[in-house]
Parts: structure tokens; C-alpha cells; sequence
């Protein structure tokens, strides 16, 4: 399970569970200027006498919630949505596009992807203790044209203060603006394609005594360039793309140390951050096919995830989409949409090319190779799964060695198997030595199956029904081994 603090609940609209917090009615000049544009609305408060689960924000319109901050911190914003008319398989009507001003002030965009309500938490910034107007916008400009409204509930306030335990992590969090790239539409094309669904930190001991290191990470729905679709599936486990994005150290005090930021930017380099910041927040923005970051930022749109997530000790990164098991959903229907997916035919995972993703396992292999592993020639491993039907095994890698697994991290695969397949067709599991180059010798110690599971026909995850430890050793000699079975 993902670790997700809680910090000061400060303002709610909605659930009887809230009633007791605080909101604040909106006085007259909040209706006022720019902001009280044609077909927007005050929310109505939770109060003594009513009481509000959830609001619709039309076309051309907008939403404001009066909200008290009872503290002085960063603020998160929790909201459910759902966009009826909307699905992110269907060119013309992948997204509606919610844009999230506070006092004003433009913060983020949220991408909502179909007519499924989904939980979100982005980021708002510090906050000052006290009265502020949150305003949800329709975005009409970067929602698909069948966007007609967006419904919204669960919408509270989360300020986390100096205090708290998470401050620092959402004090530095990056603020990404969205990609600009020719070829993949205008300025506005992360509403239809690779668009950031979750951020999260990791936080380590940096070299220095007392100080600390803080690492931020981003989901894409996907990647248009960089890793062929079939590679990632064979050697990631999934068609989205996960990187880092920003890391900072901060000194006994919490300070960011000068100069010590760094961002992975244009082929995968780490570079020194000398972009601009808003508040604390570094403001990047994604700049290439395969979603590294520029320091120079000129794009309308702004993605503000909230980075209050971390991803568990010792776990595979998959273990955020795990834990937001609609990224699989969003995952597989841009590749539909952007036919990335082969037509369905008897036989399909004889072929490498990515079959629907509901026919396969997606499973977590922990490993440790003895030896020289680097270089044009290395060792890895795939994982093969027999049905209780026949002899076949079915390969991760679909016998291209590099896509193989090479990393020693908890590392996630696929294994595609015939359409139809449920997991109580499956006979047994087996890891395999691949040699890529010359054979190194190196000694592999398979050691674990973390989760396995396939998805269901909502392409959400079903429940996780492999889990093995182990040691199983895998030489030239002995190059396979059954790792379950049943």
C-alpha cells in the first residue's frame, strides 16, 4: 500500500462526516471582476441547515467554493470526477479539462478521462491561513468536443503546515507544464495524449550528515516516443511512462542547499536546475516524446499533481499504479485510441506485437545476478507461464533477448497469453536465463514473485493471485526453473 499521510483538514464541501469543518460564506466582492464570468456559480457551503456531496461544472462555465485555511501550509485539493460523454479510447472525445484557479491565481489542470468517477489530489501551493475562493473552470479550449460538464464530488482541503511530517516533500514539489511538440497536436496536447496522471516522492539520506535527499517522480498515460509499445510491456510491465522528473537536498533545517536541485532532462540526462521557481515550487516542463524535462517553461498548460505519495520500501515504481488502479484503465485505452493495439486473431501471443492488454499477467519478478552484467553483453531473465491446456510457454519476451530483464530492482514484466485465459488456467510460472551478446557466465538468483495478477474486462487490476519466495538459481547449465505452480 502507498503511504499517504493525512495532514489538517481544513475546509470541505459535501459528506455529513464534514459538517463540522469550516467554510466560509463568499462575501460580495469574491463575485466580482474577471473571475464571475458568464455561466459561473457559487457552490453552496455545507452548513447547519443543508448539505452538499456534489456540484456539475458546464461548458463554459465555472464552479467557486469558498474555503477557510485554518492553518498556514500547502494545500492539497481532493476532488472525484467524471466527464459523461467523454472516453479516452475515442478520438474527439478523449478528456474535459478542468482548469483550477485559487484567488485567481491559475494552479493546475485536471485531465478527467471518461464518465467513471475517479479520485484525484492536486496541489493548490502555500496557502495563508484564513478565507481563499477555490474556482473549478471549464476549460472548453482543451476538452475533447463531446465534453459537455464535469461532475465533481468528495471536494475538500487538505493544508499541511510546518509541522507536519510531509511539508517539505509538498513545499518543493515541482510544478510541470504540459508538452508542446509538433508532431503530437498544439499546445494543448496533453489532454489527448501522455498526460501526467500521478506524482509522488521518495526521500533518502543525502551525504552530508542530517541532510536529506528528495526525489519526485511522474505516471504518463504513455510514451510517443522512446520504447516501442511491445518493449515496454516485455521490460516495464506496462505501456505507461514513469520517471523522475526533480530531486532536491535540503539541509538540517529543511532548506533547499543552493545549486544541489537537478532534473532529468533531454536523453535521460541529470542536469542542474536553473529554471524559475513559483514559491519553492521548480517549474519544468515535459519537452520531449518520451516525457524528459526542459527548465524553460512556455506552455499553457500546468500539472500540479499532488506528490504527498511515496512509493513503499524496496517495491517496483508499478507499485503507485497499484495503488491507482484507474491508471491501468487510462493505460489501455490510449492504446486503443492510438491503435497500438493488434487486431484480436487466434494465436496472437505467438507475435510481439501488443495484443488487448486484458490478456495478459502482469506480474513483479525479485532477482540478484552474480557476475558482470553491463556493457553489449548481459544476463536476464523472463518469465514463462504454461496453462493447465497444453505444453506452450508463453515468454515475456517473446525470445527478443533485450527484452529480457536485465535491472536487479523489484523489476515488473508482462507474459501475454490467449484471449480468454482467467488465472485458473494457469498450470505454473517459470523464470529463464537470456543471454544478449556473449554469454558473461553471470549467475542469476530468482527470489521472488511479488504480485501477479491480470485485469478484468473494466481493464481495472483483479485481486493478486500469484505470490512465491524463494531461491532459485539460474546458471548456463541450468538456464530454467519452475517458480509456482499449482
Amino acid at each position: 500500500m502507498l503511504v499517504r499521510r493525512s495532514g489538517a483538514l481544513t475546509a470541505a464541501v459535501g459528506a455529513a462526516s464534514l459538517a463540522a469543518l469550516t467554510c466560509l460564506a463568499a462575501p460580495a466582492s469574491a463575485l466580482a471582476g474577471p473571475a464571475a464570468q458568464a455561466g459561473s456559480a457559487l457552490a453552496p457551503t455545507a452548513g447547519a441547515d443543508r448539505q452538499w456531496s456534489s456540484f456539475t461544472v458546464q461548458r463554459g462555465g465555472s464552479v467557486r467554493v469558498p474555503v477557510r485555511a485554518a492553518a498556514s501550509g500547502e494545500a492539497l485539493l481532493d476532488l472525484t470526477v467524471a466527464a459523461p460523454g467523454t472516453d479516452w479510447a475515442v478520438s474527439g472525445k478523449e478528456s474535459a479539462v478542468l482548469s483550477v484557479y485559487v484567488d485567481r491565481r491559475y494552479e493546475t489542470d485536471v485531465v478527467v478521462t471518461g464518465d467513471a468517477p475517479v479520485a484525484q489530489q492536486v496541489a493548490l501551493g502555500h496557502l495563508d491561513r484564513g478565507p481563499h475562493l477555490v474556482e473549478l473552470r471549464f476549460a472548453g479550449e482543451r476538452s475533447a468536443p463531446a465534453a459537455k460538464r464535469v461532475d465533481v464530488s468528495g471536494f475538500s482541503l487538505d493544508v499541511h503546515g510546518r509541522s507536519d511530517a510531509d511539508y517539505s516533500a509538498l513545499r518543493f514539489a515541482p510544478i510541470l507544464h504540459g508538452r508542446d511538440l509538433a508532431a503530437y497536436g498544439d499546445a494543448n496536447q496533453n489532454a489527448t495524449t501522455d498526460t501526467p496522471l500521478i506524482a509522488w516522492h521518495e526521500s533518502s539520506s543525502a551525504a552530508d550528515p542530517g541532510h536529506t535527499r528528495l526525489t519526485y517522480s511522474i505516471i504518463w498515460s504513455n510514451e510517443d516516443g522512446g520504447t516501442n509499445t511491445p518493449a515496454l510491456m516485455a521490460r516495464w510491465g506496462r505501456t505507461t511512462d514513469i520517471e523522475w522528473i526533480y530531486a532536491v537536498e535540503l539541509d538540517e533545517n529543511g532548506e533547499r542547499v543552493p545549486g544541489s536541485d537537478t532534473y532529468q532532462a533531454p536523453n535521460h540526462q541529470t542536469l542542474h536546475f536553473q529554471g524559475t521557481y513559483e514559491g519553492d515550487h521548480p517549474q519544468l516542463q515535459t519537452c520531449t516524446s518520451n516525457n524528459n524535462v526542459c527548465d524553460e517553461v512556455d506552455n499553457p498548460m500546468r500539472f500540479f499533481p499532488s506528490a504527498l505519495q511515496t512509493r513503499p520500501a524496496g517495491k517496483a515504481r508499478e507499485a503507485v499504479m497499484d495503488a491507482n488502479p484507474w491508471t491501468y484503465l487510462v493505460m489501455a485505452k490510449e492504446m486503443i485510441r492510438e491503435g497500438k493495439i493488434e487486431p484480436p486473431a487466434p494465436g496472437t501471443p505467438s507475435t510481439p506485437e501488443v495484443s488487448d492488454q486484458r490478456n495478459y499477467l502482469y506480474a513483479v519478478v525479485k532477482k540478484s545476478t552474480e557476475g558482470p552484467n553491463s556493457g553489449s553483453s548481459w544476463v536476464g531473465v523472463a518469465l514463462g507461464v504454461r496453462l493447465k491446456s497444453g505444453d506452450t510457454v508463453y515468454l515475456s519476451h517473446h525470445e527478443e533477448p533485450s527484452w529480457s530483464l536485465q535491472r536487479d530492482d523489484p523489476a515488473a514484466t508482462t507474459v501475454e497469453l490467449p484471449t480468454g485465459t482467467t488465472q485458473d488456467d494457469i498450470a505454473e510460472i517459470t523464470a529463464h536465463r537470456v543471454v544478449v551478446g556473449t554469454d558473461s557466465g553471470a549467475t542469476v538468483h530468482v527470489t521472488g514473485i511479488e504480485r501477479g495478477f491480470l485485469l478484468g474486462r473494466d481493464y481495472l487490476p483483479q485481486p493478486s493471485f500469484v505470490s512465491w519466495s524463494g531461491d532459485v538459481t539460474l546458471t548456463a547449465a541450468q538456464p530454467s526453473a519452475v517458480l509456482w505452480s499449482r
